[in-house]
Order: structure tokens, then sequence, then C-alpha cells
């Protein structure tokens, strides 16, 4: 039965893939421009009290044009207590649909670009209102943490009251309501679209969740602290630096890349590698490590792949660490440049830490305090309802019609991809293959960092399919993943329309690894385009043409057949956690 059920899953996967040709740039360009019916200073007068409570005001409602030179009424304001929006409504250009844009880290700040929506037709026409919030605080410091209220607008308030806000100042601007509404976030933008998804599925008709922070509960408070107390040797520096992470890579490369028939300098399927740091270990005595690791250095890596691990009972406290093949993005995260730089997971860590705890027990403020076991865990798990979205219960989503796309880069080093596949397993097990098949996709992309970036193609379009899927039933099949130019890309490698500029658009400091480490290393792939097919389906070379090039490769078979390991969370992402 259970080979029934996975030949039956891989035909579908390979059915949907062959429906949609391998193009971003098929526009679901096909509603109507609606221009504006009143001023756009006259939304400064709209009451949202209504929405946000006592105190909810706007304080601009005036017009500017993007980057793009799209005119739009750019409104903004607070809702009580103290979250902030900013919603742009196109005066002459829009085509009836809503977008809302998640934000990253702990946010503090208005999202400014769309991600993963590289040659959208409509979305660079201007044709979407556009919205985003900063989750009820401001900067990235996670002090709000210690305001009840505060802790419950950056975990589902905002985001919600947002998009109520977005309906109401579109009716009253354009004289009738969206026909559509999309949300779009990575990181823990990803977070947000899930919780809309399992919490508000009346919001969006469309969601795209990327490298989600499902899991934010272990994710800040176990899985960073851990990677940067592995790296942390007896005299409180670096173990492993920056400059060793090429010769790490070309060795896992070595071993592996091969593996997924196509040597190229990506690992498609690194569940498949099992690559021991031993194997390229400096032998006792040896004085030249040029070539080799240090025992000390061999045993963070191991570490670094395994993640947090109850020393006392060997159980995993998190899915996971970084898949092999990540190495290179593994630098400026927790591989500093050089010995005495501090971590940027230390960063993440300890900025979350009054997000995470009970206030009225004893704090814990510095990744030195962490202890990795099950106490520690139990203690996470007292905002695990309130924080996580790793609950599979869709059923009302799933009964609007709504659609929901998944995405996550395999050279992540910040959110382990382990995680979003076992969202995506137990949707699976709480739908069916066939149901599932329905309302949801999932992709992966080799090589890619988190967000963007690395050594694989991270230049998509899931937007414009998520469009076509929504308004015209056409299921999404495989997208191209480009070679992003970093010209032309923002903070999280994707070209996008604004809803804001300056500093405050990109993502939180310590987001994403040096840029230099993939030129420095020697082993950059040559993939300029590849077909990304929705899991777990990969591609393969058709014998023809240019490898490196998404028109020389056609569908393959998954190879990988397995499920996520177990650890000691594996009960959250069941209904029962939430309830």
């Amino acid at each position: 039965m259970h080979f029934l059920r996975t030949f039956l899953f891989h035909a579908l996967v390979a059915i949907a893939a062959s429906s949609v040709p391998l193009s971003a740039a098929s526009a679901a360009d096909n509603l109507a421009v609606v221009t504006a019916r009143v001023p756009c200073a006259t939304l400064l007068a709209t009451a949202i009290e209504d929405i946000g409570g006592s105190g909810s005001r706007i304080t601009r409602a005036s017009e500017a044009a993007d980057r793009q030179g799209i005119t739009s009424c750019i409104v903004e304001g607070t809702l009580a207590p103290s979250i902030g929006f900013r919603i742009a409504l196109p005066t002459r250009t829009w085509t009836q649909r809503y977008l809302q844009i998640g934000c990253g880290g702990l946010c503090g700040n208005i999202a400014g670009m769309v991600g993963a929506a590289d040659g959208c037709v409509p979305l660079n026409a201007g044709g979407f209102v556009q919205g985003a919030t900063d989750m009820g605080h401001q900067g990235m410091s996670g002090d709000f943490g210690r305001d009840a209220q505060k802790r419950i607008d950056f975990a589902y308030r905002a985001q919600h009251l947002t998009a109520v806000l977005a309906r109401k100042l579109i009716r009253a601007y354009y004289g009738q309501p969206q026909a559509y509404a999309y949300f779009t976030g990575c990181s823990d933008g990803g977070r947000e679209a899930l919780i809309a998804a399992q919490r508000y599925p009346e919001d969006f008709d469309g969601i795209i969740a990327g490298a989600a922070a499902m899991s934010f509960t272990t994710q800040n408070g176990l899985y960073h602290a851990w990677q940067a107390r592995s790296n942390t040797g007896p005299d409180g520096k670096a173990i492993l630096v920056a400059s060793r992470l090429p010769l790490l890579h070309k060795a896992v490369l070595d071993q592996c890349d091969a593996l997924d028939g196509q040597k190229d300098g990506l690992i498609s399927e690194p569940r498949n590698c099992h690559f021991d740091p031993a194997s390229i270990q400096c032998a006792a005595g040896q004085t030249d490590t040029s070539a080799c690791l240090s025992a000390q250095e061999a045993d963070a890596v191991r570490k670094f792949y395994a993640g947090p691990i109850d020393a006392e009972t060997g159980v995993k406290l998190t899915l996971g660490g970084p898949l092999p093949g990540s190495e290179l993005n593994w630098a400026g995260v927790f591989v500093p440049m050089s010995a005495d730089q501090s971590f940027a997971s230390t960063m993440i860590a300890e900025s979350a830490m009054p997000v995470l705890y009970d206030n009225s027990l004893p704090q814990i403020a510095k990744v030195a305090d962490v202890r990795f076991n099950a106490d520690t865990f139990k203690r996470l798990a007292g905002v695990h309802a309130l924080y996580d979205a790793t609950n599979p219960d869709l059923s009302r989503f799933v009964q609007a019609g709504r659609k929901l796309i998944l995405w996550h880069g395999l050279g992540d080093p910040h959110i382990s991809p382990l995680t979003t596949i076992a969202y995506h397993e137990a949707l699976q097990q709480r739908f069916g293959d066939a149901a599932l098949q329905s309302f949801e996709r999932l992709y992966l992309l080799p090589g890619v960092a988190h967000c963007s970036g690395g050594e694989g193609p991270s230049q998509i379009d899931l937007l414009t399919p998520m469009l076509e899927w929504v308004e015209q039933g056409k299921a999404p099949g495989a997208i191209i993943a480009s070679q992003a130019d970093p010209a032309k890309a923002n903070s999280f490698g994707q070209p996008g329309s604004p809803t804001g500029s300056g500093p405050d658009a990109g993502p939180p400091r310590g987001m994403n690894p040096p840029p230099a480490m993939a030129a420095v290393s020697g082993v950059k792939s040559p993939v300029q385009s590849r077909p990304v097919f929705p899991y777990p389906q990969l591609p393969r070379y058709s014998g023809k043409g240019d490898a490196n090039q998404a028109s020389s490769q056609i569908a393959g078979p998954a190879q990988y057949l397995g499920s996520t390991p177990a650890w000691i969370g594996s009960n959250y992402f069941t209904p029962d956690s939430y309830r």
C-alpha cells in the first residue's frame, strides 16, 4: 500500500510538472485596470479604530512614485497600540489584486521588497495594492517581548489587522473590493505566511511561504545558540573561520555532487549525502593543516550538521542542522571571517530571548546560559502555540479553495530545509496525496542560501504561478530558477516592486552570508538556469544542449523517499499541540 501511494504521488507530481511550460513569464494579467475614485488625501480621514482599537489612526495619505515610476497613494499610520503599517494603492494601474509582504528576523521595520517574484508582469506594472507592517514594534531588538500585547501583535495580530485595514482602504479608494488577495514572505515572513493560512484563511486566496521560521521557538531558542556554541573554543574564540569553508565545501562536492546524476557544483538531494568531516581530518601530529581540518574543526562541523542534541539522552532538540552543500553559506552566520569576530547566530539567539522566555522566571539572556536539554525545550514549549506555525490542520484554508506554495533553499544556513519538508509531510499525512495536490506545492532550490543568494540559481518567480493557480485554475508545475544579477538584486537577492525605500527596506543584519565566499571558493556552480519541479521530483539532463541551461533539463524521478527524522518536538507538526 505504501508503494502504491508513493507511486501515485509521484505520478501526480509528474503530471502537474508537465502541465505548465518551463517559463516564468506567462503572466496571469487578465483583470481590468481600476483607477482611483477619490483623491488620495481623503483617505487621511478614514476611521480605523474599528480595526485596531482606540488610538489607531492614519498619519499620512499622499501620492508618491516608486523606483519603477508607478504612482501610488501611500497610506501610513498606527494600529493600536503600536502596529506600524504602510499601504501603497496605485492611482492608475491597479488590476484588482492585493499583495501583503512579510518581514524577516524579529521584524521592526516595514518590508520594502517583494521576493520570489522576478519577472512577474502584473507586479512590475503596478497592478497590486501592496501592504506591509512592522509587526507592532520598531527596531530589531527583542525587548518588545517583555510586553504581552506586543508578543501577540508580533505572533499573529499585526499581519491580520493589516489585511483587514487594506480591504477597507481599497474599498474607500477604488469604490470596490479587491478581486484577489495574496501574501508572500520569507524567513519570519514565511512563518507569518503560514500563520495566515492556519489562523486566518479568509485573509488571502494564495500564500507563498519561503524558508519559513515556522518552528520559531526552537529555531531561535536552540538552533542558533547551538551553532554558535559549537564553534566556540575554550578560549572563547571561533574554532572554524570562513577561510576554511572552501576546503570543506570542495570535499563535500567531491563526495556528493554526482549523486543526483549531474556533476554541476550543486547537490539536489543533500539527504543522500552522508559526508563525514573525518574524511578530511588531519593526521595526528600533522603540522601543515592547509589541506585538512584539525580534530577540533572537524568536531565543530559534525555538530553543525547534527543540530542541537541533548548530550545526556542523545535526543534531537530540533529537526537538524544545515544540509551538506551549504558550507559556503555558513560564513558570517555561525562561522565568522576571523576567530576574534562575534557570530551572527549569537546576535539572533540573544535578540530573541526576551521574546521566547516567560518573564516571570529567571531569564536566559546569553547564549552561554542555554542548556541543551529537555528542560530548556519544555520552557520554550510555553510559547509554541503562540509563535509557531507548524499546525497542519488547514481544513478551513482548503475548504475555502485557498492555495499554498512552500519553498526553501537547500543551502540555507539559518533555517534547516528539513523544517519545510517536515511541514509538507505533515500536510501529506493530514490530507493524503491527492487532496494535497489540490492546494499545495513545495519547491526546494539546490545551493540557494537563506531566501536568496548562494551558489545555486536563486532568482525565481512564484507569484505568477500562484496567480495562474488561483485565478485560472492552472496548477503550477516546474518553475525556472536563474542566477541572480547582484547589481540588480535587493538584499534578499530578488528584484521587485518596493512599498518603501531606504535602509529599513532590507532584511535584518546577519541574515545573509558575505557574497565573497562563492567567488573565492573556486567551486562555484556553472549552472545558469535550472527547472525546479514540485517536490519530490528532480531535474535531469536530457542529453541535448548545454546542461547548465534549463532548456536542457527534463523531469526526473525522486531520489529520496524517506521522511524527516524524529525529534523531541515531532508532535509540534500535529494539530494536537495547538489545543
